[in-house]
């Protein structure tokens, strides 16, 4: 599954009441199903992030959301931009992605990374450690998730997980696509060339050619071909007339676009696909406006010439 034009959406506050949210949500997922976009991810995080809202902010549950688009939606893979490992046992996450892609009839994908929302974890009980404790859970999570969803019985123990013959039935395909989100360069991108079908590169347009030279080191050095590790990139468009990425805070104008859809596309094109990224992931702030329909038509179809040769 190649994935070259995403929408994520990152938020559910909308200006309506709850019980028109989640209609509202179905609403996004129809126009990226319709207009040329391959995927539609949703965060996995329980809290709203710092820099879109507060934490008190509407979040819904990640996979219960994806099983529920899955039924209203019958094109874009669906998935997570990324499941925070800590949040799950690696045998309860193989059992969501493997229920998600008998619902979907095979689009999910599998989006995974160490998690960092060190806010979510005290909050609620999760054990946070040094990132290097993350770093290292996730490699054995691995280790267990792996083999699960390709519907072998992996038996292992490590330091933080231990499983008996672990299982995971129905699957609907041998192979779901496996998606990491970063771009360190010492341990993520390493760990993307040995395992990972895509890396989503966190990172600002001005360090993306960069990062891919470490992509394509980090690949032949263990014999891959860099062309078959799939890249792309989260940005933000602010989408209208008389925007300009000049109304952005410094902090996100290194990841944002703006303009008219015509203008957007042209900045995507420029600043993320002549780095040398293979595609692109898009959110739409609505936080401040609300869900403007018609807007994420208006993207897919600028956008899809682009991604699509």
């Amino acid at each position: 599954m190649t994935i070259r034009l995403g929408l994520q959406i990152n938020n559910f506050s909308y200006g309506t009441g709850v019980a028109d949210l989640f209609p509202t949500v179905i609403s996004q997922a129809h126009e990226a199903d319709s207009s040329g976009f391959d995927s539609v991810f949703v965060m996995d995080h329980f809290y709203q992030l710092p820099g879109i809202g507060s934490p008190d902010q509407p979040m819904l549950e990640a996979y219960t959301a994806l099983g529920a688009l899955a039924t209203a939606t019958d094109n874009v893979a669906l998935g997570t931009l990324v499941t925070g490992n800590t949040y799950r046992n690696p045998t309860l996450l193989a059992k969501n992605i493997t229920t998600l892609d008998v619902i979907s009839q095979g689009r999910a994908i599998l989006g995974i990374g160490t998690g960092w929302f060190e806010l979510e974890h005290d909050q609620l009980g999760y054990e946070f450690g040094t990132f290097t404790d993350r770093f290292n859970k996730l490699g054995e999570a691995l280790q267990i998730i792996l083999p699960m969803i390709e519907g072998e019985r992996p038996t292992f123990t490590g330091k933080y997980y231990r499983v008996q013959e672990a299982m995971a039935n129905p699957r609907f395909r041998d192979h779901i696509p496996l998606m990491i989100g970063g771009s360190g360069e010492k341990k993520t991108i390493p760990l993307a060339a040995r395992h990972f079908d895509h890396l989503n590169v966190i990172a600002g347009f001005d360090e993306l050619s960069k990062k891919l030279d470490v992509v394509k080191q980090k690949c032949e050095e263990i014999d891959r071909d860099p062309a078959t590790l799939e890249t792309s990139m989260l940005v933000g468009a602010l989408v209208g007339e008389g925007l300009s990425v000049d109304m952005v805070p410094d902090d996100f104008k290194q990841r944002m676009v703006a303009g008219t859809v015509e203008q957007i596309a042209e900045q995507v094109k420029e600043k993320v696909l002549d780095a040398g990224i293979d595609g692109v992931i898009l959110f739409v702030p609505t936080q401040t406006v609300g869900y403007q329909p018609g807007q994420i038509t208006a993207l897919g179809e600028a956008l899809k010439p682009l991604v699509t040769g």
